[in-house]
């Protein structure tokens, strides 16, 4: 068991998820900025200065914060409108390589069978 989690810890696809999540967490920061920084207060003064993120129901001591729910909410849109854009932005350049004519083989120099040949045929044609 040790060595076949071995050969998958050492494949190339585990690095690549690994840094995959890294860059992940680093584009979810910005997402979240741009949410918090920027959005949201635009949202805000568009429904009247009110602020997502301080919205609660205090029902006897517990409190339910639906205005951190909504940002969440809101944070999941933008990554997933992102990712879908970049996925479709790649699509559309595959697609762009598959149509792409592929380059005519260079024409590959007669053997000299096939060239004796040739001279031959040709000196049958003169008789």
């Amino acid at each position: 068991m040790w060595n076949e989690f071995k050969q998958f810890a050492v494949k190339g696809n585990v690095f690549d998820l690994a840094i995959g999540v890294i860059i992940g967490g680093a584009f979810g920061k910005i997402v979240t900025s741009l949410v918090n920084d920027l959005l949201m207060p635009i949202f805000g003064l568009i429904l009247g200065g009110l602020n997502f993120s301080g919205l609660e129901i205090k029902i006897g001591d517990a409190v339910i914060r639906y205005g951190a729910f909504l940002q969440s909410v809101v944070d999941f849109l933008i990554v997933g409108w992102s990712i879908f854009l970049f996925i479709r932005l790649l699509n559309g350049l595959n697609k762009k390589k598959e149509t792409e004519p592929a380059p005519a083989p260079a024409a590959a120099e007669p053997s000299n069978e096939e060239k004796l040949l040739a001279e031959i045929r040709d000196l049958l044609k003169q008789k």
